[in-house]
């Protein structure tokens, strides 16, 4: 997860790159706009993917196939950690906030091949900057299949705040130590990709150096972030998560998740840090008891023929 990046921050930077002469964000513009330059702007704007070929979501076969589901697994994740969890199609998960309000960095891969991984940035373009109810989880390419979709959301009432803030983004990647380091010249090793890094190591059984590259950009549950309506940075305020909260998904396919515990608690101020208070997560797995909805089967991977116009 990403903050809002502090002026002395943007002057590091600088001193690492000639390029940036100033420390303005944005910088004035240098050319002179042309005489249609309002008409231009005045474009109205293209959805780049529309959906409308979606089924529609349709919660009602969903809470049908929850009565009586059993949790047959609990994975609980401590602060400024991470923890791996497996779960099979056709069960649900729900991650939890079981003490006090925090922030979790969520990685997806499908369990029989970890090269096939969320992707968040076609989740993001399918869906829009923030998910809910409904929405689905992309993975990567080739496969662009559904892996989960979102069957509840406790948060679902917080909508978009007057900062534009939302709940549940794939906007931001994770904190990371190496951009830690670049900011802030020293080395801390608990951010949200290094704790993932050592769940998977760990749960693989592999050294670090080898299941790094699987590590991707997450899905940030329960935090709250926007863009600054002036310069559009990707900014973060304290989540409304309470004790209780969760966000519930679907597994359309065979699923390894990686859940992390980010340094930032509630990402209300404070980031790569011990200055934060965290609590711990929770991830909770259920084997419906019902018949799932009608027709669904596990998801296949994407049926193009990789041809890519080669003769």
């Amino acid at each position: 997860m990403e903050p809002l990046l502090p002026i002395n921050s943007l002057r590091a930077i600088a001193a690492c790159s000639p390029t940036w002469k100033a420390i303005a964000v944005k910088p004035t513009a240098h050319h002179q706009a042309p005489n249609d330059a309002q008409a231009r702007k005045d474009i109205e704007p293209v959805v780049c993917y529309p959906i409308d070929s979606f089924p529609a979501f349709d919660r009602a076969p969903f809470e049908a196939a929850k009565v009586g589901m059993k949790l047959v697994d609990e994975v609980i994740v401590q602060p400024r950690d991470a923890s791996c969890f497996s779960v099979k199609a056709g069960q649900f998960f729900r991650i939890t906030c079981p003490d006090g309000p925090q922030v979790g960095d969520l990685n997806l891969w499908q369990a029989d091949n970890l090269e096939e991984r969320f992707f968040s940035g076609k989740t993001r373009a399918l869906h829009g900057t923030h998910v809910g109810t409904g929405d689905r989880l992309w993975s990567n390419l080739p496969y662009l299949r559904p892996l989960a979709t979102i069957t509840d959301d406790t948060l679902d009432w917080y909508g978009y705040d007057a900062y534009g803030g939302g709940v549940h983004d794939v906007i931001g990647t994770r904190c990371d130590p190496y951009t830690n380091t670049l900011l802030n010249d020293n080395e801390y090793h608990y951010c949200c990709h290094s704790n993932l890094t050592r769940a998977l190591a760990d749960h693989t059984g592999k050294p670090a150096s080898e299941v790094e590259h699987l590590v991707h950009d997450v899905l940030n549950v329960f935090m709250c972030t926007g863009f600054t309506r002036d310069t559009q940075q990707y900014f973060m305020k304290a989540s409304p998560v309470r004790k209780g909260d969760y966000l519930e998904f679907f597994a359309e396919t065979d699923l390894l998740g990686g859940l992390s515990a980010c340094p930032g608690g509630d990402c209300s101020a404070s980031h790569s840090s011990e200055e934060a208070q965290c609590y711990t997560l929770g991830v909770e797995i259920y084997q419906p008891q019902a018949d799932l909805p009608e027709g669904w089967q596990p998801a296949h991977a994407s049926s193009y023929s990789r041809n890519h116009g080669i003769k």
